[in-house]
């Protein structure tokens, strides 16, 4: 039984470490240690969709989870198929509303995150404070450039880096122009709002 200790590990980290070697080692038994509900929780919905059986006890201030592997549920077919590109469209560096720093720390784990899953987007369009994480200094350049690496075609708006004086800090992707986004968007077959 593999042992995974995901104690003291925020969100997303926990699912993260467990997918990961769910996905390498898909018949090996899985002892995962938590420390809090969220992360049961999301740990735990984790190993249900890919069929794993569950039992967790409680052992003071740690959970353990015992992930058994068992047939995976059949997948869903979709019911419409989207022809077109899928752009994630990013016109901030935070996500949702509110408090600035969560919201940066959102938006750090939502790129982090992006590159462990299951599929990439064709492209990622940055403007306004978005093209921030695409500049020297990012604490996302390095998944970002994980994510050019793989073929998604990142582009920064060169209006937006002029404005913030950050055109010759761009660090990943490249720069783009509000005519080629527009022609873009209108093809896309999905658009993600970030």
């Amino acid at each position: 039984m593999r042992i995974i200790d995901c104690r003291g590990q925020q969100c997303p980290q926990p699912v993260i470490q467990t997918r990961k070697t769910m996905l390498a080692e898909p018949d090996t038994a899985l002892q995962v240690l938590v420390d809090d509900q969220v992360c049961l929780d999301n740990v735990s919905r984790l190993a249900t969709t890919l069929g794993y059986a569950i039992k967790v006890e409680n052992i003071g201030e740690i959970i353990r989870l015992e992930l058994t592997p068992g047939e995976a549920p059949a997948k869903a077919v979709a019911a419409e198929v989207v022809s077109g590109p899928t752009i994630i469209f990013i016109g901030s560096d935070q996500m949702g509303h509110g408090d600035s720093k969560l919201g940066q720390i959102l938006m750090k784990n939502f790129i982090f995150t992006l590159i462990e899953s299951d599929t990439t987007p064709d492209a990622i369009y940055c403007v306004n404070n978005g093209v921030k994480l695409t500049i020297g200094g990012s604490d996302v350049i390095e998944p970002m450039a994980e994510l050019a690496n793989r073929g998604v075609d990142i582009a920064s708006c060169g209006l937006c880096l002029e404005f913030f004086g950050a055109k010759e800090s761009l660090a990943v992707g490249r720069i783009s122009n509000m005519l080629e986004m527009v022609n873009t968007l209108q093809g896309a077959g999905k658009i993600i709002r970030i």
